[in-house]
Parts: structure tokens; C-alpha cells; sequence
């Protein structure tokens, strides 16, 4: 199986593990939630590891970082009533960083193939 077709996968497995943790924040499950908070977060880390040399690298890393973030403002809003969400504005910003890396890279690659 190619590397691509791969990655592909476990991308689609981690958006599923994604939505579940979410779900579990909107609906308040905490224990499952912050369960289900660690394979996301391995899986994202596992992609940006796995995409170390692609394009996608970047973008991936601003996910990983988003996740992180989202899983950060969680759990300060259950075991932490709330008074440290804001503190998710550092991985939240690291992925603001990467994407603008990706989409800079991209224009640069853009460019110097016309």
C-alpha cells in the first residue's frame, strides 16, 4: 500500500475520533472525552510524524496543534471550571503560524515552478 493511500486512512479514522471527541465535550461526557482525547491527539501526531517530508507536513502540524488546543480548552472546562481556557490561545496561535507556513511554502514552490 503506497505511503499516501496510508496516510489517507488514518486521516479519515482520526477525523472519526475527532467528532467523537467533540461529541463527548458538547454532551459533557468528561471521562470519555478525555479519553478519547489521547488516541486523537496520537493519531494527529502519528500523521504529522508519518508526513515529515511531504507538503502536508505543515498543515498537518497546524492540526495537530488545533487538536491540542481544543483538547486543552476541554479539559479546563471539565475538571477546571473554565479558568484556564485561555491559555489554548498559544497551540491555537502555533497553528495559525503553521498554516501560514504551508501556505507560504506552497506559493514559494508556486512561484519558482512558473
Amino acid at each position: 500500500m503506497e505511503l499516501i493511500d496510508k496516510i489517507k486512512k488514518y486521516e479519515n479514522f482520526h477525523i472519526v475520533l475527532w467528532l467523537l471527541k467533540d461529541t463527548c465535550w458538547m454532551l459533557e461526557l468528561r471521562w470519555l472525552g478525555a479519553s478519547i482525547m489521547v488516541p486523537t491527539l496520537l493519531f494527529a501526531f502519528y500523521i504529522v510524524n508519518k508526513t515529515s517530508k511531504s507538503a502536508d507536513f505543515y498543515i498537518n502540524l497546524a492540526i495537530f496543534f488545533w487538536i491540542f488546543a481544543n483538547s486543552f480548552w476541554m479539559m479546563t472546562e471539565f475538571f477546571f471550571q473554565n479558568q484556564f481556557k485561555y491559555f489554548s490561545i498559544i497551540p491555537f496561535s502555533l497553528g495559525f503560524v503553521f498554516v501560514a507556513v504551508f501556505y507560504w511554502k506552497a506559493f514559494l514552490t508556486k512561484r519558482l515552478n512558473s
